[in-house]
């Protein structure tokens, strides 16, 4: 009998989560409201540091344009990202008329290389988007001391990186002006859409809560809840439409209490596959170092040299057997609207188009077993031996 196919990503929602989406249905308030405004004190908790402020928007995508816009990031200005992401990290940039320069990655960890950011930086450099590529924190002490050095304003896009920590201090919480969250379907906590902006910077903090709504001077909860007349608003700014609704906080307030557990047990899951896969011509995915959390959003490996089958022919032959997986990223240098507008070529970025040529990520989430690491091996071990 063919075996099921198995995804390359699924969320684990539980009753707790059904429920609480339930009640938020029944209880007339849908739109952003007190579920959000719990879900976003629960965040800040979990993060732990002092003096952090939460703010729940619609994507990551919403939340990274949300603090280069409250950072004044503006026409004229330069913003540093890694080539090696999703387009969102950049296209933000460009929503505020900023230009965007890409850099290339550490070959090791396939995160945004310090030394490359450096060499980047001209008078027009506002800000700098460290990428933390599939769960591994990039070197944030190295690029903090460059921003410092230089006046630099950093936003962490922070969208893989739940709970992941640096230098034992959980991202989130590090000395950056923002960071980024993402709860996708297939992040290790979902709301199905959705994202978080953090900072300490309550100037910052306030900004991003007019913007993300219109640009209204106060917030809809208070002016639809107050029991004295309150319908007078002032609007500031040409805002963005960009809130959170409490339909998918009511979902995060549940999966954020999971999301040690989840980590774990993704932790399980790539040990699992490290130890499966071992003795194939793979490179395996960086961990993070010694004392170090990684979260496991993905598990990305490349085909070593010496493999006899091309990474497209090894996609194929996954998804024959009934395996789903993906390839993180197509880099933006490839891109057409990227490569045309900035003139981008491949040898402009070695390491990330070697990356490029040979990876793909394999199914990793929680409702995956032990069986299931087992079947993507021996599917990976026939179509290296094919």
């Amino acid at each position: 009998m063919t075996e099921p196919f198995l995804p390359f990503a699924l969320p684990e929602i539980g009753e707790e989560e059904i429920a609480e989406v339930v009640d938020t249905l029944r209880s007339g308030w849908v739109t952003t409201g007190p579920k959000t405004r719990r879900f976003e004190e629960d965040f800040a908790a979990f993060l732990g540091a002092p003096g952090l402020h939460a703010m729940a928007v619609n994507s990551a995508t919403a939340g990274l344009h949300l603090a280069l816009e409250a950072l004044g990031v503006g026409p004229g200005d330069e913003v540093i990202t890694t080539t090696h992401t999703f387009t969102a990290t950049a296209e933000v940039v460009r929503y505020l008329g900023a230009d965007v320069v890409l850099v290339d990655i550490d070959p090791a960890t396939l995160c945004i290389d310090a030394a490359a950011v450096e060499r980047a930086i001209t008078p027009r450099t506002k800000a700098l988007i460290p990428v933390h590529y599939a769960g591994l924190a990039a070197d944030m002490t190295a690029l903090l001391a460059l921003a410092r050095r230089h006046g630099l304003k950093v936003v962490e896009d922070a969208a893989h990186a739940l709970p992941t920590t640096h230098r034992g201090a959980l991202v989130g919480t590090l000395d950056s002006d923002a960071t980024v969250f993402s709860f996708y379907a297939n992040k290790t906590i979902t709301t199905g859409e959705g994202g978080m902006v953090v900072t300490r910077d309550a100037a910052l903090a306030q900004r991003i809560k007019v913007m993300r709504l219109h640009g209204i001077s106060r917030d809809a909860f208070d002016r639809f809840t107050a029991k004295v007349p309150s319908w007078y608003y002032e609007v500031v700014a040409p805002g963005f439409k960009y809130n959170l609704t409490d339909i998918a906080a009511a979902l995060g307030l549940h999966q954020l209490r999971r999301a040690e557990a989840f980590q774990q047990r993704r932790a399980e899951l790539a040990a699992a596959y490290d130890e499966a896969l071992a003795g194939l011509p793979l490179v395996r995915p960086p961990h993070a170092p010694a004392g170090e959390r990684h979260a496991w959003h993905l598990y990305v490996v490349r085909l070593a040299d010496g493999a006899r089958i091309a990474r497209d022919a090894f996609i194929e032959a996954l998804y024959g057997a009934g395996i789903g997986c993906s390839v993180h990223y197509i880099p933006l240098h490839l891109q057409p609207y990227w490569r045309e507008r900035y003139g981008l070529r491949p040898d402009q970025f070695p390491h990330s188009q070697h990356a490029y040529e040979s990876m793909l990520s394999l199914p990793l989430h929680t409702r995956m077993t032990a069986a299931d690491v087992q079947r993507v091996a021996r599917a990976a071990r026939a179509a290296l031996a094919a």
